[in-house]
């Protein structure tokens, strides 16, 4: 593997652990759904999971590995509306949130620059990689100010 790419992955590692350290709530507060807000922070750590594998399988035409029934909690246009008793836990999903960037990296490592069909605009993994972490980012986002909101609500 070239060396931009460990640092590649390395930054994506570093993103993905602030991201599990912003999400360290108990199972109740990562329910909670502030007025103004869609989702959960259950809902936003799972959809970021989901979201990755789904743009990977996209633009490879290869299957990922990952529950494909995540998608009916997590995928696009979902809510913790649709969540069922088999909807992982949080802490069923920062296991995989944890495990997600060595196994992409284990899987396609060797591959960032491979050219496919391009799917919106983007044709390699590094690029798709790229725009997840973006993706994931805004989420973080998210999490922060949902926190932020039941702060608030706690104080007062």
């Amino acid at each position: 593997m070239k060396q931009r790419h460990e640092v590649f992955f390395k930054q994506l590692e570093g993103m993905r652990n602030y991201l599990l350290k912003v999400a360290n709530v108990t199972e109740e507060e990562a329910q909670i759904v502030p007025k103004g807000f869609k989702n959960n922070i259950r809902w936003n750590l799972g959809h970021v999971f989901v979201e990755q594998c789904a743009w990977i399988e996209n633009l490879t035409k290869e299957e990922v590995d990952f529950p494909k029934h995540f998608n009916e909690w997590f995928g696009w246009g979902t809510s913790p509306d649709d969540f069922t008793a088999e909807t992982p836990s949080l802490e069923e999903l920062k296991q995989l949130l944890k495990e997600q960037i060595a196994n992409i990296k284990g899987t396609y490592g060797d591959r960032l620059e491979e050219v496919f069909e391009p799917t919106q605009g983007m044709d390699t993994l590094e690029q798709v990689l790229l725009w997840t972490t973006f993706h994931e980012g805004m989420h973080l986002q998210t999490i922060l100010d949902i926190k932020k909101v039941y702060e608030c609500l706690i104080e007062n």
